[in-house]
């Protein structure tokens, strides 16, 4: 089997420390993740808004896969700004883009990944399907729903009990562990790998 071919992989978050342990950053924490195991470090890249990173995957029979790491400095509902640049300028297809991001519709911990689909009223997707279409694939990461979408506003700008912290982090260890498999393998078996680890 084939694996799946990507070029950018984004984490969606709000940039700051005032928001960085937020549930709304799951996605950075997955990019944060994916740098400290292969070895990329964040440079602040004013062309593209947001920080970049390069990492090398290496896969199996040694093979060395590259992919640029992306966290948009624009804040969650301009994302698609920062992806659209750096998609645009490095000639990366929507079909090439990973992009991570909490989601209230799984439960706290368990990880996702799909392709295409609609934003569910995540902005950050809103705004990247606005700019880059829908085909893109994405890293669900489950941070609970708070009960009533009134509540969702300030239950996602804050930071989670140490339990449920501890959960959406071995969400993204789970769905980390799976790229390797996404890139030689394909969607199918990094799916089926990473959705029987709840």
């Amino acid at each position: 089997m084939s694996g799946t071919s990507l070029k950018l992989i984004v984490g969606l978050g709000n940039p700051g420390e005032k928001y960085a342990r937020t549930r709304h950053n799951a996605g950075f924490w997955f990019a944060d993740e994916l740098a400290r195991r292969y070895g990329g470090v964040f440079r602040a890249e004013s062309r593209h808004q947001g920080e970049l990173a390069r990492v090398r995957v290496t896969l199996d029979g040694g093979v060395q896969h590259e992919i640029w790491l992306l966290k948009p400095g624009t804040y969650m509902n301009k994302s698609g700004g920062a992806i659209s640049s750096l998609a645009n300028f490095y000639k990366v297809s929507p079909s090439e883009v990973l992009v991570a991001h909490d989601e209230l519709d799984l439960p706290v911990g368990v990880a996702r990944l799909k392709q295409g689909g609609g934003h569910g009223g995540h902005n950050g997707l809103r705004d990247t399907i606005a700019t880059i279409g829908a085909e893109f694939w994405r890293m669900r990461l489950g941070i609970g729903h708070p009960g009533h979408k009134d509540l969702v506003h300030d239950y996602v700008l804050q930071r989670a009990p140490a339990d449920q912290e501890r959960a959406i982090g071995i969400a993204v260890n789970n769905a980390a562990d799976v790229l390797p498999v996404l890139l030689s393998q394909g969607a199918e078996k990094a799916m089926n790998r990473l959705h029987t680890q709840d």
